[in-house]
């Protein structure tokens, strides 16, 4: 019988994605594990140091073990690293009823506003907000889309690309979430546009947390505490804060980081021709790099000619893996 869970896993010491490339392959590998043991997904979120993931499953064990598997292979196999991906242990949550689902299913989906990464969740590239009620709140979905014969490219080597014919791809290899993601089902939860987008914008106040109480006061409510139990260091008053839509955007983003490190700073320490990455140098070459950086920002002096945003020294850190090695 399939149970709903919520399912997280975190990832601080490096980053889980190094480019728009990684997300999209992040996606797949979950969507992939989910045809696979014919679950049911009901929402994603995917960030650099954690994701989160929403289904309806039997099995919630091999979803996880699945989808993080075949990533794991794919970023090893990219970024010629090795070892174990993310942290030893994720973080599940099994649901029951309405009101509690549609709490966990809307803080998936919030995931870019908690974390100051967009102004609204449907600002956010990496989760499912955008597929829900597609049609009724005007957004139309990629029509650019790749033949059967092309999605290999975009799947793990265990896939096969005949058992996709009905999933729709688009032209940058990902399958669409609106084909994934039982979209249908998560409406049937909101009931109306009306009330997704309230949800969508709520505050988490003990208001939310009471309508779970009344539906069933024998089960502990879902709120943004529990369902960032998985991720270590998360202030939640810093995550509430952020849900009033006023986003900083001069700090440098993770994604923006790992790009100008990998296309500015790596060629310098490899030969033409030569597999670049940072998994190749060793600890001290990596940390030599974080050094410029940081002495760069500190400076004022201009570091990049993408940007001059700010940096912290978690994030040279978990966008270099210098912990990497010790785990």
């Amino acid at each position: 019988m399939r149970k709903t869970y919520h399912l997280c896993l975190s990832s601080h010491d490096e980053v889980l994605f190094r480019s728009k490339e990684d997300f999209i392959r992040g996606f797949n590998c979950f969507a992939e594990a989910i045809f696979q043991t014919e679950s049911r997904a009901l929402a994603d979120g995917e960030m650099t140091t954690h994701l989160h993931f929403g289904i309806q499953t039997d099995n919630y064990k091999q979803v996880m073990y699945l989808s993080r598997f075949a990533y794991s292979r794919y970023f090893n196999n990219k970024y010629c690293r090795k070892g174990r991906f993310g942290e030893k242990q994720y973080f599940c949550l099994e649901v029951n009823g309405v009101r509690h689902m549609t709490a966990c299913v809307s803080y998936i989906m919030r995931q870019g506003l908690h974390h100051g990464l967009s102004e609204t969740p449907f600002g956010y590239e990496y989760c499912s907000s955008n597929v829900i009620f597609q049609k009724q709140l005007g957004k139309s979905p990629e029509t650019d889309l790749l033949p059967d014969k092309s999605k290999y490219k975009f799947l793990s080597g265990n896939a096969n690309s005949k058992d996709y014919s009905g999933y729709r791809m688009s032209s940058s290899g990902l399958l669409l979430r609106e084909d994934v993601i039982d979209t249908s089902y998560v409406e049937e939860i909101y009931l109306t546009p009306k009330n997704f987008l309230y949800n969508m914008t709520r505050q988490s106040d003990e208001k939310w947390v009471q309508e779970q109480k009344e539906e069933n006061p024998k089960v502990a409510p879902v709120t943004l505490d529990i369902i960032e139990n998985g991720v270590p260091d998360s202030e939640i008053n810093h995550l509430k804060s952020n849900e009033r839509g006023r986003v900083d955007y001069t700090p440098i983003r993770d994604l923006e980081l790992c790009s100008m490190i990998d296309n500015q700073y790596l060629p310098s320490y490899f030969k033409e021709g030569e597999e670049r990455s940072i998994y190749l140098l060793p600890v001290a070459k990596r940390a030599e790099i974080g050094n410029s950086i940081w002495t760069a920002t500190r400076s004022g002096r201009s570091w990049s000619t993408e940007t001059n945003g700010r940096v912290t020294v978690p994030q040279i850190r978990r966008c270099l893996a210098l912990d990497h090695d010790s785990k």
